[in-house]
């Protein structure tokens, strides 16, 4: 985790004022900014978290996808998908977790160009061991109550659609 920063003022507030005296009120400029901060707060409590397992978040997000899959194995064009990520970015990952020993590769039989990456039963445990540990902190968002939670689903939401991530209908 990285060290609180302890600042005497909200330096996204503050660069928020300095903006609208320079350029006008732009809300979206602050409320980008603290989705970012947020975003590298989040990514650093949950890979402290994962990281005794050896894992990163990515790689614990494929292990959860592959934990979730009927019979524990996806293709890797499913993986990268699934997980938003372009497929080197799943290679690299799946690679990782094999040299773990906690997914292995197999030629994908229903097609033969494809490859078929499959939980082990070590990858089982450490998904269960880390989602413990992942839980009791709350995945990092201890500061908000379930409701909250949800309204931040929700107001993302709109922001996820409009990239194309998936169909609303």
């Amino acid at each position: 985790m990285s060290k609180p920063l302890s600042l005497p003022f909200d330096p996204i507030a503050r660069a928020d004022e300095l903006w609208t005296r320079h350029w006008g009120e732009v809300p979206s400029m602050a409320a980008i900014t603290s989705i970012m901060r947020a975003q590298q707060i989040l990514l650093g409590q949950v890979d402290a978290i994962v990281r005794p397992y050896g894992l990163t978040f990515a790689r614990y997000e494929a292990l959860v996808l592959l934990t979730f899959s009927q019979a524990g194995e996806l293709p890797m064009s499913k993986i990268g998908e699934r997980l938003m990520v372009h497929p080197t970015s799943v290679t690299n990952t799946v690679d990782r977790l094999v040299t773990a020993g906690l997914v292995a590769k197999r030629p994908n039989p229903n097609d033969g160009r494809g490859t078929l990456a499959s939980i082990t039963d070590k990858g089982r445990e450490i998904v269960e061991a880390a989602t413990r540990d992942l839980i009791a902190m709350d995945f990092g968002l201890g500061a908000y109550d379930a409701e909250e939670c949800g309204e931040i689903f929700a107001l993302l939401r709109p922001l996820r659609i409009a990239a194309g991530d998936f169909d609303e209908g």
